[in-house]
């Protein structure tokens, strides 16, 4: 059965079919399984260690292993680069991933829609809080400049967009929101280690929560280890991760907001 077609990288060359229930991984032709993988084994390098890197690739389920790159580290670990094939397809038809939403506007687009369906300027105050000093993600979504090429909100018209910073505790976040009458709070979670991000991130919602204002604003939240599972386990209403832009967050704030407003 056909499911859809794969673009090989070249493009004098025919597209060629590709069974979307039955998808393997392409290395040199398409479905021959190929992989290349990297990696280092504490011994010292030789015949032995060669035998080992294609003992320990074949264990975890692959097959034909070729060592086609070794190096000695000098401390008697010895660095590998090694091909082999896997056997497994998967599924591709049958992989549902939760997402914030479907189709993103443009920033036109979401400018156009607050004032067709919002009549309003919206406000918006975004943080990194907590300890984390890393402004990198709340300043792509947010500042004027944003970033790759897509404008931060700051930029939109119809959008008051009040960008506090980093390492803002999440009680001047509240309070800043409440003063603002914000419609929306977003918060950036860059440094993660030991998953400090999970009682931070809690905290603000308990916060927000004591203050009797999580009904009446969106409480957003995004990061490299951040998603949209994630997020709602903690009580946000929604979370964003990688490759995630200014556009992304406005469609979903002012849909949701227009969606709301409809409802009352």
């Amino acid at each position: 059965m056909t499911a859809g077609m794969h673009l090989n990288t070249n493009d004098n060359l025919q597209a060629e079919a590709v069974d979307l229930t039955k998808v393997r991984a392409y290395g040199d032709t398409l479905n021959d399984g190929k992989v290349q993988m990297s990696f280092t084994l504490p011994v010292p390098v030789g015949l032995e260690a060669e035998e080992a890197a294609k003992q320990i690739v074949m264990k975890q389920g692959f097959q034909n292993p070729s060592v086609i790159y070794s190096k000695d580290l000098g401390i008697e670990y010895t660095y590998f680069i090694v091909y082999a094939e896997m056997p497994a397809t998967i599924d591709f038809t049958q992989i549902k991933v939760p997402k914030v939403t479907e189709d993103v506007m443009s920033r036109e687009e979401v400018e156009d829609y607050i004032r067709e369906n919002l009549g309003r300027e919206i406000t918006i105050v975004g943080a990194c809080t907590g300890s984390d000093a890393h402004t990198v993600g709340i300043d792509a979504i947010m500042n004027m400049k944003g970033f790759a090429g897509h404008y931060g909100l700051e930029r939109y018209e119809g959008i008051n967009a009040l960008n506090m910073g980093s390492q803002v505790p999440n009680e001047e976040l509240i309070a800043k929101a409440i003063e603002m009458d914000a419609d929306a709070i977003l918060i950036s979670q860059v440094v993660t280690q030991q998953n400090a991000h999970i009682p931070n991130m809690t905290q603000l919602i308990e916060l927000a929560e004591a203050e009797g204002i999580r009904d009446r604003m969106l409480i957003c939240c995004g990061g490299p280890r951040i998603n949209y599972e994630l997020a709602k386990e903690l009580g946000y209403d929604a979370g964003f991760g990688q490759n995630t832009f200014a556009e992304d967050v406005a469609t979903y704030i002012v849909e949701t907001l227009a969606e709301r407003e409809r409802e009352k």
